[in-house]
């Protein structure tokens, strides 16, 4: 009798919550753009801001990837940043990495990384986002290439 008790409490436990209201469920139902998180709604952002730079410099761009981290790494031990990285004051928003090779002596392509987090928190609304962002990506891409940052832009 009690086995049997103790077993229905397990299994009751499963389907509920601790306070016996049921789980909770999503707000939105995934199909509307209020169900993306931040971290999705940031990646859409890159895209729309690659998008036009990519259609114009294509042939150039086959060879270099966007990534986008959340935090930068920041070193402690003093040593100076590392090219290619684009900082507001002492923090990184984002790090052209070139074409290399890795630990396990194989070939990588050349990455542009976005760091999420501190480009969210120098804007002050979505609009403003979208812009640095873009300001952001023409600065390294011109890097990448060499390039003046109005060359990318085609002013």
């Amino acid at each position: 009798m009690a086995r049997e008790a103790r077993d229905h409490r397990q299994r009751r436990r499963l389907r509920r919550d601790r306070h016996g209201r049921g789980l909770r469920g999503a707000l939105y139902p995934s199909t509307l753009p209020a169900a993306a998180s931040r971290a999705e709604r940031f990646d859409a952002l890159v895209l729309d801001a690659l998008e036009p730079i990519e259609a114009r410099w294509r042939h150039e761009l086959t060879k270099l990837d966007v990534a986008v981290d959340d935090v930068p790494e920041v070193r402690t031990d003093g040593r100076a940043p590392a090219d290619g990285v684009l900082h507001d004051g002492a923090v990184p928003l984002s790090r052209l990495v070139p074409a290399g090779v890795d630990r396990a002596g194989l070939p990588t392509r050349a990455r542009i990384v976005l760091y999420r987090r501190p480009l969210e928190a120098r804007a002050k609304e979505p609009s403003e986002l979208a812009e640095l962002v873009h300001d952001v990506l023409v600065e390294q891409v011109a890097g990448y290439l060499g390039v003046e940052p109005d060359v990318i832009e085609g002013e």
